[in-house]
């Protein structure tokens, strides 16, 4: 299979998702053409704005210091409670310098620190006006209502069960296509906490990396909604009153740093205990695999079916074939596990095994939260707070999976198009 150009490549993936979308939806008629050529000109535009403008750059550059300042701070407090595996002085001499780096108490810790500075801006009503901005513009680009362009705005910095917080009010009277809009958005952005994650482990081989995680997660919004609306159209006026967002209560400054803090224990905890056990089973169905006769002249491994099946799809974005069942195996670990461990397979690539071009596509493309482990995560959250909606919220689970990955993809077939 020969490569096409450049732009032709990712331009044909790009079509063929929009394509992919509406032939799957509920009601093809439904389809409002101003959603769709209000989405494609607002990823677009997003790109080449955050992509291309000198001024876009020199922001990444600022965001890529405070990630290292923000990463110093907190070492400064790992180093002090867990010693030399946060990051202290090693009591004894370094021989194996790639084992030195103890992810759950050097990398992991972050969140605690992000998680607290955001419910401060909460508290401060920083972040709410934020939000209502973003929420703004997409009402008026894309035709979307008030509650649903709210949460896909909140979506771009906060989780897919914090952000449905800011329009609980409104989860029960949503129309099935808003609902399931609000479930897209959570299965295709990354809460503003692991941006920062992100950006560490890819920051050794990603260039301006917590930029390019920004970026993806804001031109990600737009992408959501349309493929939402194309899978589920609105087939009632969306338009509605303005929401107010809900900011959390918080008697001062310290209360929401405590909270913040808190709240956030929880997420470190799930994040080790689900890579540990994610990794064991991989491992597990390796070794199970290893049992098969060699492939290709190799044992075969589930990241290896795994590329195979993925590698035509990320060869539609803007991969090289060549590169094509490396980077597949990347995007079928997201789907199945989590964009996590991903991120490490990424960071961990030998030299060569991806283009740099091919690297920076990826990282937009695997910029989401669709994978399984998400899905009970966004049922159990939205479910309790519309109990009513409860089986329509569990009916669209497996759509909003297939409705996130969808939109990432997107946005790595746009961002191929720049690049």
């Amino acid at each position: 299979m020969s490569d096409l150009p450049s732009l032709l490549q990712p331009l044909l993936g790009l079509l063929l998702i929009t394509a992919l979308a509406w032939g799957l939806s509920e009601d093809r008629r439904a389809v409002r053409p101003r959603l769709v050529i209000g989405a494609l000109a607002l990823q677009l535009l997003l790109a080449v704005v955050l992509l291309k403008l000198p001024a876009a750059k020199g922001f990444f550059l600022g965001l890529n210091q405070l990630v290292l300042a923000i990463q110093a701070a907190t070492q400064e407090g790992t180093a002090m409670v867990f010693g030399y595996l946060g990051g202290g002085p090693l009591p004894f001499d370094l021989v194996r310098p790639e084992n030195s780096f103890v992810l759950a108490f050097r990398a992991l810790p972050l969140l605690l620190v992000i998680s607290a500075l955001s419910a401060l801006l909460f508290h401060w009503r920083i972040l709410p006006l934020v939000v209502q901005g973003f929420a703004w513009v997409l009402r008026r680009t894309l035709g979307t209502g008030g509650p649903l362009g709210l949460a896909a705005a909140a979506n771009v910095f906060v989780g897919m069960t914090e952000a449905p917080l800011l329009i609980r009010p409104y989860l029960a009277g949503l129309s099935r296509s808003a609902l399931f809009g609000v479930m897209t958005c959570g299965m295709a952005t990354v809460a503003g906490t692991v941006m920062f994650l992100y950006a560490g482990i890819l920051g050794p081989v990603i260039p301006d990396a917590m930029g390019h995680i920004l970026t993806a997660s804001l031109i990600n919004a737009p992408a959501a909604l349309l493929i939402a609306g194309l899978l589920v159209p609105e087939t009632r006026d969306a338009a509605a009153a303005d929401p107010v967002p809900i900011v959390p209560e918080t008697n001062s400054a310290m209360d929401a740093i405590t909270r913040g803090t808190l709240d956030a224990i929880p997420l470190w905890l799930n994040i080790i205990a689900m890579l540990v056990v994610m990794v064991a089973l991989v491992g597990i169905f390796n070794q199970v695999l290893g049992l098969l006769p060699d492939v290709a002249g190799a044992p075969l491994t589930a990241q290896r079916a795994l590329g195979w099946a993925m590698a035509p799809v990320v060869w539609l974005i803007g991969i090289p074939w060549a590169e094509a069942t490396t980077a597949g195996a990347l995007m079928g670990v997201k789907m199945i596990l989590n964009e996590l461990i991903a991120y490490l397979q990424l960071a961990a690539l030998p030299n060569g095994a991806l283009s740099e071009r091919s690297a920076l596509i990826m990282t937009y493309a695997l910029c989401g939260f669709a994978n399984f482990g998400s899905l009970g995560i966004l049922i159990g959250g939205l479910g309790a707070m519309a109990p009513q909606r409860r089986p329509e919220i569990v009916g669209l689970g497996m759509k909003s999976i297939l409705a996130g990955t969808l939109a990432t993809l997107m946005t790595g077939a746009v961002v191929a198009m720049l690049i």
